[in-house]
């Protein structure tokens, strides 16, 4: 398919087919376009969980409000934040651009010290807003790869964060999880896969500058 085809195929799956499991090649795809995705400054606040336990899709269902895509996915995918983005980690970020592209310090040191004090200014739920946009940008990611590969996939925003944490015992990781995404297979009598498309159209949702016509 094309790039606009995959886009066309590709919604929200209601009901995934539980006999069908995804290739470690398919996740493995999927991890590295989560690692490519674009992130402000290129300080990756991001973390993304991978879970392929029953059990554990099991407990979290009742803390994603019944949601079945939960259980019944081949994997979920919870796309997480870090806690503390102080200067230990920006320092670390910018050690890890010298080493992979020889960056001489003298470019990096001014670079690097703007963002340890605006860092440091910012209070921490704006920092947190800050890394959470992020995490979308990242799940539009993984949307479009997954319409690319043939992936079914559903984005979930209604879960119980905290909850998440506490059963996934993120406080370890100095992670908190901000997004939920199955990934599979549809299920062949989902009727939500034959739906047509609701949407703008282009000339109502795109807006050309300098405007042309009347």
């Amino acid at each position: 398919m094309s790039t606009i085809q995959s886009l066309e195929w590709r919604y929200a799956t209601k009901k995934f087919d539980e006999s069908r499991m995804l290739s470690q090649e398919k996740i493995d795809i999927l991890k590295k376009a989560f690692n490519l995705t674009a992130t402000s400054y290129g300080l990756q606040p991001i973390r993304l969980l991978v879970i392929s336990d029953k059990e554990l899709q099991k407990k979290l269902l009742p803390l994603t409000f019944h949601q079945n895509q939960v259980y019944t996915a081949s994997h979920v995918l919870v796309l997480c934040v870090e806690k503390r983005i102080d200067k230990k980690y920006i320092e670390d970020y910018f050690k890890m651009v010298h080493r992979v592209r020889a960056t001489p310090e003298e470019i990096l040191t001014p670079y690097r010290e703007f963002l340890v004090v605006d860092f440091e200014n910012k209070p921490e739920n704006e920092i947190k807003v800050w890394a959470t946009n992020q995490a979308y940008l990242a799940l539009g990611t993984l949307l479009t790869v997954c319409a690319a590969e043939g992936i079914d996939s559903c984005p979930i925003e209604g879960f119980e964060p905290e909850k998440y944490d506490e059963i996934l015992n993120l406080e370890r990781l100095n992670l908190e999880s901000v997004l939920v995404l199955p990934v599979g297979y549809r299920a062949k009598d989902d009727m939500f896969s034959e739906f047509k498309k609701v949407r703008r159209e282009i000339t109502d949702s795109v807006i050309n500058f300098p405007a042309t016509g009347d």
